[in-house]
């Protein structure tokens, strides 16, 4: 059965027929549900809420489901040792504790081709210049830039950009660690990817996971919910982020598309750029990096502000994506209605739930109870799926058990209300980005 091939647009086709159906099993089996909200706040308001809440998360978490489950890795082609040159752009601010240990990760790679780093230091206020020239003396791969005027992350990569020599770039964070052959397998998925591909996403794993609690939760949102996307969105030939922290580049498109933009969300305006210019973006879910997470609700708040402020960025830029006749454009289409979804959550789903508890199920209706089945059964298919993954790199996955549970129940909740303020803060404000909102 694993031999035999089946064409992309059928899966599309597949999964997208089955999702429908459950869409509409749901519509069907919430009319009650809808008629006591209508009477309750209207029904444009009943609808907002329902779709919001339930229809839409449904038919999505169906679809991701199903084609997790369809899905069979592309095979990679033999490079018999002939792996091009690579340059790798590490831009850093404030990161004297952490560079050394990004670099050691590098030094550690078993790649056969040249490499070169380049650190850019922008104009950091700690010793991160005085590490990295320490370091040059270990390393010759190794080139330090050393602005003097902070002007962030877009900034510091685009004046690295005329010291690259090479087809292909690479980009990580300052505090992160390149597990082995993470350099290998991300430019054989590149190379061995369909000629159109210009851009592929690492995989971006948790680091710090044993520090806090709130680490323990991230984990599993990294492990599970953010690689489940981006493999999805591999296979329809359309990842949306090819990620800052870790993703390998055609040098010639990221010229092409101007560089880096100065966002908020560089990397992902980066990546629709590509995306609008006709180009493909991939994953190597077995090129692993991991990095540092945010270790307070304060940081994880700026984090994940930044992360819906950089989706309103990508929108008003490259809104024709919208409208590009490919498979990946359906989950642009859904980038658009997460406003709607995270909005709907955090002023009708969460406080209905809270009034639940005590009786007035008005906003916490039975189909938002349905839901949980297939959300169970989602995340064991990406544990399946990802626990695989991590075997065949010699992993294994940390019995993180009270994190999970934590991640299951908890984490949505606090993550909607930081995306509706980001989108906010976006639209009406749009200030900016400066370091230290990771």
């Amino acid at each position: 059965m694993n031999n035999i091939y089946i064409p992309v647009t059928v899966k599309f086709i597949f999964a997208f027929i089955v999702a429908s159906c459950w869409a509409a099993f749901s519509i069907w089996y919430a009319q009650a549900w809808l008629s006591e909200l209508s009477e309750l706040f209207g029904a444009f308001l009943a609808n907002f809420i329902l779709y919001g809440v339930a229809i839409l998360p449904g038919f999505m978490n169906a679809f991701l489901l199903v084609s997790l489950i369809i899905d069979r890795r592309p095979k990679v082609m033999s490079l018999e040792g002939k792996y091009p040159p690579l340059t790798i752009l590490i831009a850093a601010y404030n990161e004297e504790n952490n560079i050394m240990s990004t670099l050691e990760s590098i030094s550690k790679q078993n790649y056969p081709g040249k490499i070169k780093a380049i650190v850019i230091n922008d104009g950091s206020t700690d010793k991160t210049a005085a590490v990295v020239r320490a370091a040059k003396k270990k390393y010759r791969w190794l080139t330090l830039v050393d602005l003097k005027k902070n002007g962030g992350k877009a900034d510091a990569l685009n004046k690295a950009v005329t010291h690259i020599e090479t087809d292909l770039t690479v980009t990580i964070d300052g505090d992160s660690y390149l597990y082995k052959d993470a350099l290998k397998n991300i430019v054989i998925r590149i190379l061995s990817d369909p000629p159109n591909t210009v851009a592929v996403a690492g995989a971006v794993l948790v680091r710090n996971s044993r520090e806090k609690f709130i680490c323990q939760m991230q984990e599993w949102d990294y492990f599970h919910g953010i690689a489940a996307v981006k493999r999805l969105q591999s296979l329809y030939h359309g990842t949306l982020v090819a990620q800052g922290a870790f993703s390998i580049y055609k040098t010639s498109a990221i010229i092409e598309a101007g560089g880096w933009p100065k966002c908020v969300g560089e990397d992902i305006v980066l990546t629709w750029a590509m995306l609008k210019q006709g180009h493909r973006v991939g994953y190597a879910e077995n090129a692993c990096l991991f990095t540092n997470v945010p270790t307070t609700f304060n940081q994880l708040f700026k984090q994940r502000i930044r992360w819906s402020r950089g989706m309103i960025e990508a929108f008003k830029q490259h809104w024709h994506l919208l409208f590009k006749k490919r498979l990946s454009t359906m989950f642009v289409w859904w980038n658009l209605l997460f406003p709607w979804i995270d909005t709907a959550f955090t002023f009708f789903l969460i406080p209905g739930i809270l009034i639940a508890f005590f009786g007035i199920y008005w906003l916490a209706g039975p189909l938002t109870l349905f839901v949980i089945p297939l959300s169970l059964l989602l995340n064991y298919i990406m544990f399946v799926i990802q626990s695989r993954m991590f075997t065949s790199q010699g992993l294994n996955v940390r019995r993180n058990i009270f994190g999970f549970f934590a991640f299951a129940i908890l984490y949505t909740f606090i993550m909607q209300p930081f995306c509706v303020y980001g989108y906010v803060k976006e639209a009406i404000f749009g200030k900016i980005k400066n370091w230290g909102t990771k």
